[in-house]
Parts: C-alpha cells; sequence; structure tokens
C-alpha cells in the first residue's frame, strides 16, 4: 500500500496532466465514464449489494440504506450528470473580466484549477462518480476516502474511473480512493500538496476533519432545513411541497427537518398535514400550540429544534408570524435550505431577504437545492461556509481565478 504522501505527491503530479488537458479530453474521458456505468451495471448492483448486506448487519437506519443503496435507475442518473458535466462549458481558462487601465495595460482574470482536492464523505457512493467528473472538468486531481459502509461500491465504481482515465491516455493517478480509515488524520497534514479538503457525511466527520486539518477545509456541518407555510399559502400547495421535502427521501441533507407553520393556518391545514405525514410513517414532535390542535403530535424539546434526522421524524412549530419564523430559522438553522409557501409578495421578499441560507425557495420544495437539480449536471457538496463557495459546489465553484496582464512593455514610475 502507498503511504500517505506517496498518494498525494502522485495527486500533484496528476493535476499538472489534467490541469492543462483540453476541453475534448476531459470530455472523452467523461463520457466514457458514463458508458461504463451502464455496461458495468449489474456488477455495480452487485457489489453494492455486498454493502448493503454489511448494512443489515450493522442495523443501519433505513435512511441511511437508501443512501447506500445503488439501482439501475439511480446508475443511469449518475451517469446522465456525468453526461451533463460533458456538455458544460469547461471553466478552466475562461476569461471572467478583462479591462484596459489608463496606461494601456490589458488586466483580466482568467479561472484556474484549484489543484488538488481532498474529499472525505460517508454512505453515498455516488459521491465518488460525482467529486471525480466535477473536478476532472475543472482540471483537479481528487483524493477520495469514503466510508466503510460503501467500500465494495465505492471500490467498483473508482475501478470504472481509472478505465476511463487509461482509455484516454490520461494518468489514472488523477482520481485515487483511499480505503484505510487510519490514514485520514495524516492525509489532513498534507497542505504541501493538497490545496482543499470537502468533507461530506455527518456533523461528527465534519468537525473532526476541520479540528485536524492543516488544509482549508469548505464546510457542511448539517442541514437543518425548514419549510415556513405562511397564513396565505395555498393549502394542497402547502401539503405537497411538507410531504415531499419530507419523505421522498428523508436520510439527505435538503430533506426538511423542521416545519413552521403560521398561527392563522394551522387550525385548518395541520390536522390534515398530519394525517398524511403519519400515513408516510413520520414521527411528529411539537411545540404545545401544535400538540393543542393535533393530540397524536408526540412533546418537542429544544434539542429537537437543532436536529438534523435524516429519517421520518419531524418537528412543528407554530408560530405568530414570518418575523417569528425568521427569528426561529435565525436560531436554528445551519445555513443549507429554507423554503417558505406563500401567495403574499411582499412576504416571500422579505424571506428572500433575510434568511442567509446558501438556497431559499418560494413555493418549492427545500429538495431542490441539489446540483443536478440547479442545473450543474452534479454538485460535489454543499457548502454551509460563505468562502470559497456557498451552495451547491459544481465545476465553475472548483476554480480559482489569477490575474492575466497583457503590456507593451509599460513599466511603473
Amino acid at each position: 500500500m502507498n503511504t500517505v504522501i506517496q498518494i498525494a505527491n502522485a495527486a500533484r503530479n496528476a493535476q499538472s496532466a489534467i490541469g492543462c488537458a483540453s476541453t475534448d479530453t476531459k470530455n472523452r474521458v467523461l463520457r466514457t465514464m458514463a458508458a461504463l456505468l451502464r455496461s458495468n451495471t449489474a456488477n455495480l448492483i452487485q457489489e453494492n449489494s455486498l454493502d448493503l448486506q454489511a448494512a443489515e448487519e450493522m442495523n443501519l437506519s433505513s435512511a441511511m440504506v437508501d443512501r447506500l443503496r445503488l439501482t439501475p435507475s439511480r446508475i443511469e442518473s449518475i451517469a446522465r450528470g456525468v453526461e451533463e458535466i460533458a456538455h458544460q462549458e469547461d471553466p478552466v481558462g475562461n476569461m471572467l473580466s478583462t479591462e484596459t487601465r489608463p496606461n494601456g495595460l490589458s488586466v483580466g482574470r482568467m479561472q484556474i484549477p484549484l489543484g488538488v482536492i481532498a474529499i472525505i464523505f460517508e454512505s453515498r457512493p455516488n459521491v465518488v462518480i460525482d467529486a471525480a467528473a466535477l473536478c476532472m472538468k475543472s482540471g483537479n486531481a481528487t483524493i477520495l476516502k469514503g466510508g466503510k459502509e460503501a467500500h465494495f461500491s465505492n471500490m467498483a465504481l473508482a475501478g470504472i474511473i481509472e478505465e476511463a482515465l487509461e482509455t484516454e491516455g490520461l494518468p489514472t493517478r488523477v482520481v485515487q480512493l483511499l480505503t484505510d480509515r487510519s490514514q485520514v488524520h495524516e492525509l489532513l497534514q498534507q497542505d504541501e500538496y493538497i490545496d482543499l479538503v470537502i468533507p461530506r457525511g455527518g456533523e461528527g466527520l465534519i468537525r473532526y476533519v476541520c479540528e485536524n486539518s492543516r488544509i482549508p477545509v469548505i464546510r457542511h456541518y448539517k442541514g437543518v432545513c425548514h419549510v415556513f407555510i405562511d397564513e396565505t399559502a395555498d393549502p394542497e400547495m402547502a401539503t405537497n411541497i411538507a410531504l415531499n421535502a419530507k419523505v421522498q427521501r428523508p436520510g439527505v441533507c435538503n430533506a426538511m427537518e423542521t416545519l413552521l407553520i403560521h398561527q392563522n393556518i394551522a387550525p385548518k391545514l395541520l390536522p390534515g398535514l398530519v394525517t398524511e405525514l403519519k400515513k408516510c410513517d413520520v414521527e411528529i414532535r411539537g411545540c404545545s400550540i401544535a400538540k393543542s390542535l393535533v393530540s397524536s403530535i408526540e412533546t418537542a424539546d429544544e434539542s429537537d429544534w437543532d436536529a438534523e434526522y435524516l429519517d421520518l421524524i419531524l418537528s412543528v412549530r407554530v408560530v405568530r408570524d414570518i418575523e417569528q419564523a425568521i427569528e426561529h430559522i435565525e436560531t436554528h438553522g445551519s445555513l443549507h435550505t429554507e423554503a417558505i409557501i406563500t401567495q403574499d409578495e411582499k412576504n416571500s421578499h422579505a424571506f428572500i431577504q433575510r434568511v442567509n441560507s446558501s438556497a431559499v425557495m418560494v413555493n418549492a420544495s427545500t429538495r431542490f437545492n441539489d446540483g443536478g437539480q440547479l442545473g450543474l449536471g452534479a454538485e460535489i457538496g454543499i457548502s454551509t461556509s460563505k468562502l470559497h463557495a456557498f451552495g451547491p459546489m459544481g465545476s465553475n465553484e472548483l476554480t480559482s481565478r489569477k490575474f492575466v496582464v497583457l503590456g507593451e512593455g509599460q513599466i511603473r514610475k
């Protein structure tokens, strides 16, 4: 097994090749990856079944198992995401702005790769492909470390990436997969070779990375996402959005964890909404007002307002107005995704202006805060820190800028 230093140094050397690769070369690799995903679907599902079997033995929650599972439709979706990245404009070398100074110098800013990116993640094997594809498109080398629960799936997907790189004549070390958990701490010390670390997983993993890394980290601690149903909300729309935000995939970071509902609409809307949620096996914990309206709601405690359940559990609070809803979000939110359901244009504008999460939805589910849904093809993560990126990170967010200055002999006096 190669040492971490050898792996990091190999990534740095390979980055030179991918950083200078033509758009056509990178796109050929991506299309080859997509084709290999499709042709290897049966094998991928077989390897994934080994992980699912182990997950059952570890008694992982149903939501965690869902994050882990690969199906033909999910593999096809991953392949389409890779193809969409191939169709996108290449950010590398793009001149973002150019101006001519009074002395005749032409000053521009060019997008360039960040360099080597380490991505440490849990559970979701699609991250292997999404991260590799986005890093390659943006000219970055990447070192991946997935969780043990997806070991066999990750290895099979990494093999597809290696085959695609080799087929198109690029170094296979452009993308490397670590399998030994004991290597993570040493990896986080390699600031000489690695430019950025992106952790994707539970809050514990992200805090560990932030506390132990000598390399800059883009953080996404958790997704405590809210849906606020305003008093003017269309009841059918509000019900459909709340159900989708909670139950469509409860184990992902953009699922709703807390429902806020205006006191004037709650008596009419909440009983029926709770009935629909309970049909989907959602456990509901609420404030005293919510409990007085629906007796089957369990009592929420203070910890529930800060919880990222990643499961079929929902906290509900009845609020007096939009002010109290925004105040609750400011206190308990995680800067991830917030939604308002309203027909009041003034309230929607206030919500957009005052809620500082990475994505703010008006009359739409929180589940749309996703790279694929927002036109990025895929995402490497959803940043909840405002430096260097905020929200879903596509290939554009994996670049930096350098100044390019063109002169005709000017000297500074």
